[in-house]
């Protein structure tokens, strides 16, 4: 192998160039600093950034790279966020499982793909480790694929194995993965992990993503048995029911026994977890979040949040009114998937108030809040004041449920918005039954 350093790496990148960024952990930031100090120098202009969400610093959406690159993210990561709700940065709506195909369908066609990977075994493969997701998709299309090889890149299976020839430039790091720790889990987030865990049934097949909610769900599962891992990403959080043998994949239709992810997102033991584990395949996002893929499993529970939830159903989870907070993501790709499957139930689970004390079940969505997951699709909704299943109930019927589990402090204010919505016919009818 030939190696060069990423400053001779990035000399391949022009003017109108599209970069597609390896996801999450796996972002090759020396890679990434050494394309921003070409940036500084003024070598060239209207370079267009893609990527999903990334760990560590992304200097290229800074104000100061104006004009010189123009970041069309997929997913509004906490490290774009401000520059993204300045207008500094941009993204693009879609959902997870159809990012792969702007790629491959030319709509967003890949001039240089930047990756990092493990070293190459004896065969000459190397793998993605933590990342698969668009990114298979830009490796396999690009221009000029320029690969970092990392020794802390684990060698996960399924389609995150790639040929070294497939990479055009090479170049080696050792810097260690990010990670991301477990948070604390609140007792807010305690009660909605009890009413989740209530709704999964031994046998199911999950998907939940990163955060205290799903840790908090996966805390309480320890009497579970048979559970599948079909998902677009998790985390720490299921490693101690692999170890207990809870999840094992068992009554998984695809994949049996297999724990399926496209990426990953935790800490060193999560790395290691999955480096050469036969038990977990990586898989493309088009895999992974296609709904006709995920309804292929018996008892698909998905566990999605929220940003705010109207008293129809109605889904807000990507922007706080018109600011842009974070993205569509795989939110309605798994609503679907589950609905579809045999058993399956589609859980959108939030607390009932924000930290501010503000209500996240209001009368209607804030002015230019973005619907990801429409009236039409919600099936559960839970907060820590409980669980209703809202599929196949009347807009009436499911104004009273939604209300049944807010915050008691919000609670007559919601209910007097949807007397004036419906008038008092809406207290009759559901007195009635």
């Amino acid at each position: 192998m030939k190696f060069v350093t990423a400053e001779e790496a990035v000399k391949v990148i022009k003017t109108n160039d599209r970069i597609h960024i390896h996801s999450v952990a796996c972002a090759p930031q020396q890679l990434i600093q050494a394309m921003c100090d070409r940036g500084r120098n003024k070598e060239f202009h209207n370079v267009r950034i893609q990527h999903l969400h990334t760990e560590g610093p992304a200097p290229y959406a800074d104000p100061e790279f104006e004009g010189i690159f123009v970041l069309e993210s997929f997913f509004v990561g906490h490290n774009v966020r401000k520059e993204t709700q300045a207008g500094y940065a941009d993204y693009i709506p879609v959902f997870l499982s159809e990012t792969q195909k702007l790629i491959r369908d030319g709509v967003l066609p890949v001039d240089v793909a930047f990756i990092q990977v493990s070293p190459p075994d004896k065969h000459g493969y190397v793998s993605m480790g933590t990342s698969v997701d668009a990114t298979l998709a830009a490796v396999e299309t690009a221009k000029t694929v320029i690969g970092v090889i990392n020794p802390n890149v684990p060698r996960a299976f399924g389609d995150a194995i790639i040929p070294l020839k497939s990479i055009d430039i090479l170049l080696e790091d050792d810097t260690a993965l990010i990670e991301a720790k477990p948070g604390p889990i609140s007792e807010t987030d305690r009660l909605i992990g009890g009413y989740c865990a209530e709704l999964i049934e031994d046998g199911a097949t999950l998907q939940m993503g990163i955060g205290a909610i799903p840790n908090a769900v996966l805390s309480m599962l320890g009497n579970h048995k048979d559970i599948g891992i079909h998902t677009e990403m998790f985390a720490d959080g299921v490693l101690p029911l692999v170890e207990s043998g809870v999840v094992n994949g068992r009554q998984k239709k695809l994949d049996p026994g297999k724990m399926v992810s496209t990426f990953l997102m935790g800490s060193k033991e999560l790395y290691d977890f999955v480096d050469d584990n036969p038990g977990v395949l990586m898989k493309d996002v088009r895999y992974t979040n296609t709904p006709e893929n995920i309804s292929k499993n018996p008892k698909v529970t998905a566990i999605n949040s929220a940003i705010q939830v109207d008293l129809t159903g109605q889904v807000c989870a990507d922007s706080i009114g018109t600011k842009f907070y974070s993205g569509v993501g795989g939110q309605i790709d798994f609503i679907r998937g589950a609905a579809g499957s045999v058993g399956g139930k589609p859980i959108i689970a939030m607390p009932s108030v924000t930290g501010k004390g503000m209500s996240k079940i209001a009368p209607t969505l804030n002015l230019g809040a973005g619907v990801v997951t429409t009236r039409s699709n919600i099936h559960w909704l839970v907060t820590e004041n409980g669980a209703v299943d809202l599929y196949g109930k009347t807009l009436q019927e499911r104004a009273k449920l939604i209300i049944s589990i807010a915050n008691k402090d919000h609670q007559e204010e919601l209910d007097r918005a949807a007397f004036e919505r419906f008038g008092p016919h809406f207290h009759f009818v559901w007195n009635e039954k």
